[in-house]
């Protein structure tokens, strides 16, 4: 393993016992690789666990996201955001001493922004989807895409994904799982209400690059917002309006491994 000095990382990991050993090893590999580990502004961070590891990290370093490149060893089964193995540690540091910041994977960041009744706004990004709803009631909202009023919803919810998202949440509600070369996102309705009075669309919608996703909400207190796995109870919500503005998260371009091979050995597994 060749020497490499100056190269600022740090590690996040999980609180598993088994990825303490993993990290153990790593830590001394990069190390030896001339690493130098730097919690504060790092150039490389490396996430040890699952996808909600590598989500972690990423709402640490938002901040910092055009400085700082991501790469992931996952501890169980490959993760849509882990290209490296527990077992291919050294890959890892050899995939970060020769990698190259202009040939980084870059996927696209949700841009969410919270429209209080006061005038104040707060924004939030998400790499996997975000979603709405009230803690008990149903919830009932305009949905304008840019400024057309499309629907008044109803029903208990609504998520608003990614590409790289539609994976999660969002497959397992019944959206289109999407490529991230698709430069759009997606809304899908969470138990839409659909009857002789009221009615929506019924199926997810994929929204265009340069579109906006606005939810005018009712006056309530008990509004529910998710930002990938993080949970925020506010009241006084006017509105939501999402874009795909975000910016861009990027990853370290070692051993990718490709979108539909990620979908295939996370759902199907091997075809007999």
């Amino acid at each position: 393993m060749k020497n490499t000095t100056g190269k600022k990382i740090w590690i996040v990991k999980n609180t598993y016992k088994k990825t303490q050993a993993i990290v153990s090893a790593l830590e001394a590999l990069c190390l030896e690789a001339g690493f130098v580990f730097d919690e504060e502004n790092p150039e490389i961070i490396i996430s040890v666990g699952g996808d909600g590891t590598l989500l972690a990290a990423l709402h640490y370093y938002e901040t910092q996201l055009e400085t700082v490149r991501f790469i992931g060893v996952h501890t169980g089964h490959l993760g849509f955001y882990a290209d490296f193995q527990e077992h291919e540690l050294e890959q890892v540091v050899e995939a970060i001493q020769n990698e190259k910041p202009d040939e980084a994977f870059k996927y696209q960041l949700l841009k969410v922004q919270i429209h209080f009744t006061d005038g104040r706004i707060k924004t939030h990004l998400a790499l996997n989807e975000s979603v709405i709803k009230r803690a008990s009631k149903t919830l009932v909202a305009d949905v304008k895409i840019s400024d057309f009023l499309f629907e008044k919803f109803r029903g208990d919810g609504l998520s608003v994904s990614t590409p790289t998202g539609s994976t999660a949440y969002n497959k397992s509600i019944g959206g289109a799982v999407m490529h991230p070369r698709v430069h759009a996102f997606q809304v899908t309705e969470v138990a839409s209400l659909n009857n002789l009075v009221y009615r929506t669309l019924g199926a997810p919608m994929i929204i265009a690059e340069k579109d906006t996703v606005t939810i005018e909400l009712e006056n309530a207190d008990d509004y529910l917002l998710t930002v990938d796995q993080l949970e925020y109870f506010y009241d006084q919500i006017a509105s939501v309006t999402y874009s795909l503005d975000g910016g861009v998260i990027s990853f370290v371009n070692g051993d990718h491994t490709g979108f539909w091979h990620r979908v295939k050995n996370s759902f199907i597994g091997e075809v007999k």
